[in-house]
């Protein structure tokens, strides 16, 4: 077998300390949010039954899904995405949670999809829904929680582009043929904020509409009012602090997965050039197609690699992102005891310390802890033990000062 270069997989990704405390950051922020809202965090399994995922997110989306023959013979499948599964959990546990259940949950999914700028084959979701009501409120809680989200990270100019799913269809609906259903006239519509109107037309017209028919399309969207039940969705999104300037009413917006049966909506912040940083709705039949019970459910997904990576472009995360307090120096082998002493003294109030790996000479290991980032270094010395104290170091501005422990 020729050996394999020793590299990442196209589409997957290693996080080295810096970049993975920036990671950190984002999520941190996001988990403070969702438990705000009263959010209940779970976890499933990377791998469920193929069947389970199969067929629950349309033609296009399944090509995408991972799956294969484990060696047990079984048909097994990596995450797509955390609703269907988390819908399955609603259906095993449902006995033991909540009327009303709502879960957030923070994980990698999987997609085979072609990798390029911004795009991946494993990358973080961070999802929250709420299970078992149709009342409005509940869709304007995902909403306004999506919004408080983004904007804890620091982001200032956010938009929530909404649609109604019944109404996109209800549009759509007179341009239906016996070879083009709704749900691939949906997918088509929901490439307008990466395509031209043209393009998607023409993509139309290769599915078996007529060349007006697909330019008719289009022309439908643009007159369509924003449905009753919409508005009150809307309203008492500002009612929960969401600005009337952020809610952008967007007839176009599809969302291309088949589940959807209601208030749908996509996340953007403009200034970034991210793209789309989440998007989500309402999916009332899914669960119910799973497992016959009945549990109505809105939530959303969120682009946590997106999310980072336009807090990056935005300079919204912290200049120093290093955790690590101080670095405790070790001045020769018959100190070492000493250091270690005060490194523990160090953790036992709290601050983060790394003990020096080893000796050397202490312009050495000032430039180790320079280079990881630590903001003092704690310098023990023949001197320093004799007379039961240590110098703390300054990394930032080079003063020190005598401590006793």
């Amino acid at each position: 077998m020729q050996q394999q270069p020793i590299q990442t997989l196209k589409g997957f990704r290693d996080f080295l300390p810096k970049e993975k405390r920036a990671r950190d950051f984002v999520q941190k922020k996001l988990i403070a949010t969702f438990e705000s809202f009263g959010f209940e965090p779970v976890e499933t399994p990377t791998l469920e039954y193929a069947s389970l995922l199969l067929g629950k997110y349309g033609d296009e989306a399944d090509k995408l899904v991972y799956s294969f023959t484990d060696r047990g013979d079984r048909e097994v499948a990596l995450r797509y995405d955390q609703t269907v599964p988390t819908a399955r959990v609603l259906s095993q546990y449902q006995n033991e949670l909540p009327r009303y259940f709502r879960r957030y949950q923070v994980q990698n999914v999987f997609r085979a999809d072609k990798p390029q700028q911004g795009r991946y084959r494993e990358f973080t979701q961070s999802d929250f829904d709420i299970f078992g009501s149709t009342d409005p409120i509940a869709d304007a809680e995902i909403l306004a929680c999506s919004y408080q989200s983004l904007a804890s990270i620091g982001f200032k100019k956010i938009e929530l582009r909404v649609n109604d799913r019944q109404t996109l269809m209800s549009t759509l609906s007179p341009f239906v043929s016996e070879t083009v259903d709704v749900f691939s006239l949906i997918q088509s519509i929901d490439k307008l904020d990466k395509q031209t109107p043209e393009q998607v037309a023409a993509e139309l017209v290769d599915k078996g509409l007529t060349p007006d028919n697909a330019e008719a399309v289009l022309t439908a969207l643009q007159s369509v009012v924003i449905s009753p039940e919409l508005q009150t969705i809307m309203e008492l999104t500002q009612q929960l602090g969401v600005p009337k300037s952020a809610l952008v009413f967007t007839p176009t917006l599809a969302r291309g997965l088949d589940y959807y049966t209601g208030m749908i909506f996509e996340i953007i912040v403009p200034e970034s050039g991210a793209g789309s940083c989440g998007g989500g709705g309402r999916y009332d039949n899914l669960i119910n197609q799973l497992s016959g019970s009945n549990i109505p459910a809105v939530g959303v997904g969120l682009g946590f690699d997106r999310i980072v990576e336009a807090a990056k472009a935005l300079d919204l995360l912290p200049k120093e992102m290093s955790g690590l307090d101080v670095l405790v120096t070790v001045f020769s082998p018959e100190l070492r005891g000493a250091s270690a002493k005060v490194a523990q003294l160090l953790r036992e109030q709290g601050k983060k310390t790394q003990l020096y790996p080893g000796t050397g000479s202490i312009g050495k290991q000032l430039k180790y802890a320079d280079q990881i980032g630590a903001k003092f270094a704690v310098i023990v010395g023949e001197e320093e033990v004799s007379q039961n104290s240590y110098i703390l170091k300054d990394l930032g501005t080079g003063e020190q000062k005598k401590f006793e422990p």
